[in-house]
């Protein structure tokens, strides 16, 4: 198996006799780049359907004008599973195992990305070259490199790419940040986002674990090493394991980075960066922090993210909140606070009294925005554009890659490091006292520091000496080994 490039799909379609891919036009528009007819039927496929790919498959379902034609999944059960409810309809699908069969396919117009993180960047840029369009879920990458190679794929091809990071559809939270720019609460002084999500131990294993039979492992494990399976279950639990996953503060941590972004009309990778976390509580077979602080350093307002996956009291049920907030963001201004982010939100005053609501549908119209696109051909038109959904998941990105690189450190050696910023320090008085009331004293059980990276915006690499090579080593995990024939080319 190769690599599916434009150069590929030109000769096995020559050798068909059939011509798919054809030369660029003089103005750089591809024919496959046409305004389509309101009357004619978008032709979608779903890639990845285990868990989130169902919802696509739903949400498209429910839009005029668009039909689900395709499905791919390495595991056969989820293909099983829902070419049961096609067949329940009277309805006909195909459906395929590897993506690029799928992509071969003419008949497919546009394709929705929901597989484990590490896919998301390769599918992406071989659809483009096939001439389809992309909705593809968040993050956008599984490192910051490959998200860049994304945006230029979709730019060389005229593709309509959009990222799943469907709050952007959110009228409310639209409504709200123009409020705030408009000065009702004053200046902006830190935007925080919170994922206080419960998440319970993967277990720890002994051993490799058996691949469920209906899996094709290679490739289900695509780009990544091709190693055994060493924890329990297979699908999911991806998100807690470098290879295939970016934690939380890449997972649903980053629609709430996005919409801090958002809000602080912030278009590039923030200039500085740091974390601090760790996997606290239990002792299991996951390697991303289930607790962590990630200070984005953005100039005049930071953003501030935080994860827990503990609870509020040890063996509770309940989980902590921040104004409210359990997911979504607290924009604090000098006049007030907007909280929210699951559809719109409220403006409060400095003592917590309500002063204006914003409704929002949460997204629900994110998928019909990516459909107007395709019909249009026009990228302003879309909410969530694939360079909003690169910016936003990079972020995520630095800070896992300050807190990979970090040191075990002292409470003392953490405030030492944080002393000149206030925000940052009252955050960590907080996590330090979520963590000891669920019985984990920081003295004991040390949390990583992760050290300051310094970052160039426009060139999207760490800059500057940094302790111990701290920024060679940080570089270095701004891309990753490729595995043959899935690798990520250089040049899209």
């Amino acid at each position: 198996m190769s690599k599916l490039s434009r150069r590929d799909f030109v000769k096995r379609s020559m050798a068909a006799g059939v011509t798919l891919v054809l030369p660029e036009c003089a103005t750089g528009a591809l024919p496959f780049s046409r305004v389509r007819g309101v009357n004619e039927d978008i032709r979608v496929a779903v890639v990845g359907i285990g868990s989130q790919g169902s919802n696509h498959i739903n949400y498209f379902h429910k839009l005029p004008g668009v039909r689900v034609v395709a499905l791919c999944d390495a595991d056969k059960n989820h293909l099983d599973r829902e070419v049961k409810k096609f067949n329940e309809r009277n309805e006909n699908v195909n459906t395929y195992v590897d993506v690029r069969k799928l992509l071969e396919d003419k008949n497919i117009d546009a394709i929705a990305i929901a597989t484990p993180n590490h896919w998301h960047s390769l599918i992406t840029i071989w659809a483009c070259q096939a001439g389809k369009d992309v909705y593809v879920e968040k993050p956008v990458s599984h490192n910051i490199w490959e998200g860049r190679k994304m945006v230029e794929a979709a730019r060389k091809y005229n593709r309509i790419v959009q990222a799943g990071t469907q709050k952007r559809s959110d009228e409310g939270l639209a409504e709200a940040f123009e409020y705030i720019r408009q000065g009702n609460l004053g200046r902006i002084v830190v935007a925080r986002g919170f994922c206080y999500k419960r998440r319970k131990s993967i277990g720890k294993v002994d051993g490799p674990q058996p691949i469920p039979e209906s899996v094709d492992y290679d490739l289900w494990t695509g780009p990544a090493p091709l190693r055994p399976l060493m924890r329990k279950n297979l699908h999911y639990d991806w998100h807690w394991v470098w290879p295939t996953g970016n934690g939380d503060i890449g997972n649903q941590g980053l629609h709430e980075m996005d919409i801090c972004r958002w809000a602080l009309g912030q278009t590039g990778l923030a200039p500085r960066v740091m974390s601090i976390g760790g996997r606290f509580g239990y002792v299991d077979d996951g390697e991303t922090a289930n607790t962590q602080i990630a200070v984005l350093g953005y100039e005049p307002a930071p953003i501030i993210f935080e994860v827990r996956g503990l609870p509020r009291k040890k063996a509770g049920p309940a989980m902590d909140a921040y104004c409210g907030i359990r997911i979504g963001v607290v924009i604090q201004c000098e006049g007030g606070y907007f909280a929210g982010g699951g559809g719109g939100g409220w403006a409060y005053d400095n003592n917590g009294k309500k002063i204006k609501q914003f409704r929002g549908g949460g997204g629900g119209g994110h998928h019909a925005n990516f459909i107007k696109a395709v019909r249009s051909r026009k990228v302003s038109d879309l909410n969530a554009d694939i360079l909003k959904g690169h910016i936003s998941s990079a972020l995520s990105h630095m800070g896992n890659i300050s807190y990979r690189i970090g040191q075990l450190s002292s409470p003392e050696e953490i405030r030492e490091v944080i002393k000149a910023e206030p925000q940052a320090t009252e955050t960590f008085e907080r996590f330090q006292k979520h963590l000891f009331v669920n019985r984990i004293d920081l003295s004991k059980t040390r949390a990583v520091l992760g050290p300051w990276l310094e970052m160039d915006s426009q060139k999207e690499k760490f800059v500057g000496g940094g302790k111990f090579g701290t920024t060679r080593w940080a570089n270095e995990l701004l891309t990753r080994d490729y595995r043959e024939p899935f690798v990520v080319p250089e040049k899209v």
